[in-house]
């Protein structure tokens, strides 16, 4: 089937630098036009939340969507900095038609981005990003609502405080986080309130690091995808374990008594094996990508459980989960959905349902998420100049030499990068000498074919 056209939409909406081409205060402006047409469904009062990080820019971007929104007759309810999660519930319980999470997630602040989220809280479809671009394409003045019926913007100033009552809503009744010391990294950014202060209100005792945004340090040597300052806090404050958030507060990863990293796959693995316990995983297992590790896929076939993999992206993790009845899924990289709470991954809210196990096994960090023995992988990104190596007969031929030694107790995942002239090489087996051997075999294949290509263009 042909995938809808799309140049603007990537795997998690629009994301680029600051104030050049596509983010831009116009960019922004017409996503928000074209969405407002293709969601003015009906005669009642439209209207669309938004939210944002911390970043710089989100100060041109912001006002730029409520004069978009505004132009086509839908009403603007601005939350300010929250989660991307937030953002998605908020949604739903507003009754909008739209939510909007101005943020580019794990970037450095020079970056932003646009989420889109249905009515229904989950972010938009190929096929609906591919209507709102066609729209932009094919101009918008047309579709302008007379002066009379223009949208009003306003600022909504409890939706912090009504992300707080549902994230602590998620943890079991009864429960409390009384007696652990907790070390959470907020990344300067969109969490750097709540989470705190949702950890506090549980009864834990709270080490906040990355809670003084400035526009600037979002991400910065901080947050889940830089947790060394996370870890060195929890063993220089002694305490129980770590939650580092990202930018947007989308993605997990935490850190037991004594620092250690634990990953996203082992969470899951934590969450899926309580919850299967419990009665509760629904689906007969987990939804995780090619990225995740083989011996998560291992640890659940032992349970009698599935692992179904999905391509890279928390989207496609949250559309097989939806078609094939699962309620947990996400990413070696942290993002964790759980859909009897939320829509999209919810870092915070994951967190909640690892400590409830902590709690409720009076059990270490440590003793409870060391779940399964990750098998040795390996992930190399290769830059290319020209042309598509993926499509040489040496890349291919590589590709199956690295299958044919690994055998079945291994994996080769290769990748291109949506954003950057990337090849991403990933190799995972029993044997890590094996491992390093046939991604670095890929890689040379890959360089060579890219080199070739630059230099017949």
């Amino acid at each position: 089937m042909t995938q809808p056209r799309r140049t603007l939409f990537g795997t998690d909406g629009i994301r680029g630098t600051a104030n050049t081409a596509p983010m831009t205060a116009e960019t922004a402006l017409k996503v928000a036009m074209a969405a407002a047409v293709e969601f003015r469904r009906g005669d009642h009062r439209h209207s669309v939340v938004i939210g944002k990080d911390t970043r710089l820019s989100g100060y041109m971007l912001e006002p730029a969507l409520a004069a978009g929104f505004t132009s086509m007759g839908m009403d603007v309810t601005m939350v300010g900095p929250l989660p991307t999660p937030a953002i998605a519930m908020l949604t739903r319980s507003m009754r909008a038609d739209l939510g909007v999470m101005i943020s580019a997630s794990h970037n450095p602040y020079e970056d932003n981005g646009i989420k889109l989220f249905g009515p229904d809280g989950f972010k938009l479809s190929d096929e609906v990003e591919a209507a709102i671009e066609a729209r932009i394409a094919g101009g918008l003045d047309g579709d302008l609502v007379p002066a009379s019926a223009l949208g009003r913007a306003q600022r909504l100033e409890d939706a912090r405080g009504r992300y707080t009552e549902f994230v602590k809503a998620t943890f079991p009744k009864g429960l409390r986080l009384d007696g652990l010391k907790i070390v959470v990294d907020c990344a300067h950014g969109a969490a750097y309130k709540v989470a705190p202060q949702v950890l506090w209100e549980l009864g834990a005792e709270v080490v906040p690091v990355g809670v003084t945004p400035d526009g600037r340090n979002i991400n910065k040597g901080c947050g889940a995808t830089d947790t060394a300052a996370m870890q060195s806090a929890v063993v220089a404050h002694g305490a129980h374990l770590g939650i580092a958030l990202d930018g947007d507060a989308d993605r997990l990863i935490m850190a037991d008594e004594t620092g250690t990293k634990i990953d996203g796959d082992q969470l899951m693995a934590l969450v899926a094996e309580s919850w299967h316990r419990d009665g509760r995983l629904a689906g007969g297992g987990l939804v995780a990508t090619v990225m995740s590790n083989l011996g998560l896929e291992r640890h659940m076939n032992r349970l009698g459980l599935e692992l179904a993999r999905t391509k890279v992206g928390d989207r496609y993790v949250v559309e097989h989960m939806r078609s094939h009845g699962f309620n947990l899924g996400g990413e070696q990289s942290g993002h964790i959905v759980m859909s009897d709470y939320a829509t999209t991954g919810d870092g915070l809210a994951a967190a909640l349902q690892v400590l409830a196990v902590v709690q409720q096994r009076g059990q270490t960090m440590s003793q409870v998420a060391s779940v399964f023995a990750p098998v040795p992988q390996l992930l190399k990104n290769v830059r290319f100049g020209g042309g598509d190596p993926l499509t040489a007969d040496s890349v291919r031929s590589a590709i199956r030499a690295a299958e044919r030694e690994l055998g079945g107790g291994g994996r080769v995942v290769i990748r291109k990068s949506g954003t950057e002239p990337l090849i991403r090489v990933m190799a995972e087996g029993d044997d890590a000498a094996l491992v390093e051997q046939v991604v670095d075999a890929i890689c040379r294949a890959v360089s060579d074919a890219g080199t070739r290509a630059t230099a017949a263009e």
